[in-house]
């Protein structure tokens, strides 16, 4: 029986390990080509970023914003090539492809060549969801969706797994311990 409850464990802590957050949610030190951070724009990556210095100094975020509030996006252009075409930046509020995007915009910089290869501005973000479509002259526009102050339920059900997991371990080692007596036997011996 205990070799069997072992087994159970080993199985569990190793299933709870494979499907740890920490595997998927890497980001710091990955290629372009895996940086969830990245698009392209015709055959041409870019890079979005966005900060909030007033509330994490340090922090550097992509889809997830935090916060509301000022907020400060930066999109790198990657490869040379765009730093010479006039590329520019509008944040939709909403997530519909189609709507009236002249009534939902919060923000627009205009297509400008960008020589140090980087186009910068602020916005000033409510909680919702927003797309950041950045265009570069006769290529085809790439898109961000943003999500601000938002509970992604996928993430949190994702980093709940491993403590799930090992509460199932616990309740599966409590249940077999007590049916071969040994917690009562235990228990007996306290209360005495």
């Amino acid at each position: 029986m205990i070799k069997r409850i072992a087994q159970a464990a080993l199985s569990v802590f190793m299933l709870a390990g494979l499907s740890s957050p920490g595997i998927a949610e890497a980001h710091g030190n990955v290629t372009l080509d895996e940086d969830i951070c990245v698009r392209r724009i015709g055959g041409n990556m870019v890079h979005f970023s966005a900060y909030q210095p007033q509330f994490e100094p340090k922090a550097q975020y992509c889809t997830e914003i935090p916060e509301i509030g000022d907020t400060f996006l930066v999109v790198d252009l990657v490869d040379p090539g765009l730093r010479t075409l006039p590329v520019g930046v509008r944040i939709v509020r909403g997530q519909e492809e189609g709507g009236k995007e002249e009534d939902q915009t919060v923000a627009y910089w205009r297509p400008v060549s960008h020589p140090d290869g980087v186009v910068r501005g602020e916005a000033k973000l409510e909680k919702g969801i927003y797309r950041i479509i950045i265009t570069a002259e006769g290529l085809s526009p790439s898109y961000y969706l943003l999500r601000v102050q938002q509970v992604d339920y996928s993430k949190l059900g994702r980093k709940a797994v491993g403590p799930v997991m090992v509460l199932l371990v616990l309740a599966l080692i409590w249940y077999e311990l007590s049916k071969s007596g040994r917690v009562r036997n235990w228990w007996a011996s306290r209360r005495a």
